[in-house]
């Protein structure tokens, strides 16, 4: 049996909407709160636990500049990849560098809408919503969201979900 789709129904368009450009400063400060530590301890170990061979230290020191250029480089990737957008049917988002992830998520689905704001995030005026749906794939997670488009998002989305007909199940 021949299958016939639509391709004009079925064609996914990379959501509309990117995080708020202040998250790049702060997904920066969570990889260098990550990685100066890992980096900083090759250069310890090098410095306190080794007799000092110069190739080592070469070798710790490369390794401790590539720690600083990941995480100085990955939030503008992630920033460039990273995209979101709910419409009345339904919360779609799209992340990953090298494999993307969709995600689409029904309104009738979702189950909860919760906004949270972490104390690095408040400094940055910043928040993220996550909707509960029920999938075996689990929530779907907008992140670096301005504080005050989360609100209103999350206000959006339960008024939409409380409207779409369904049982979220």
């Amino acid at each position: 049996m021949d299958v016939v789709v639509d391709a004009r129904e079925t064609a996914l368009r990379p959501p509309r909407n990117q995080a708020d450009s202040r998250a790049v400063s702060w997904w920066t400060v969570q990889w260098l709160l990550f990685m100066l530590p890992i980096g900083g301890s090759a250069v310890a170990a090098f410095w306190f636990l080794t007799d000092r061979p110069l190739w080592l230290g070469v070798a710790a020191t490369a390794f401790a500049v590539g720690c600083l250029a990941v995480a100085l480089a990955a939030p503008h990737a992630y920033y460039r990849v990273q995209r979101w957008e709910v419409t009345g049917e339904a919360v779609y988002t799209r992340r990953g560098w090298l494999t993307h992830t969709w995600r689409v998520a029904p309104m009738s689905r979702v189950q909860t809408v919760d906004t949270a704001r972490g104390p690095v995030q408040r400094l940055f005026g910043l928040a993220d919503v996550t909707v509960t749906t029920a999938s075996a794939a689990g929530a779907v997670r907008i992140e670096g969201l301005d504080e005050a488009v989360a609100a209103s998002l999350g206000a959006r989305l339960t008024a939409v979900t409380q409207s779409t007909p369904g049982d979220a199940t």
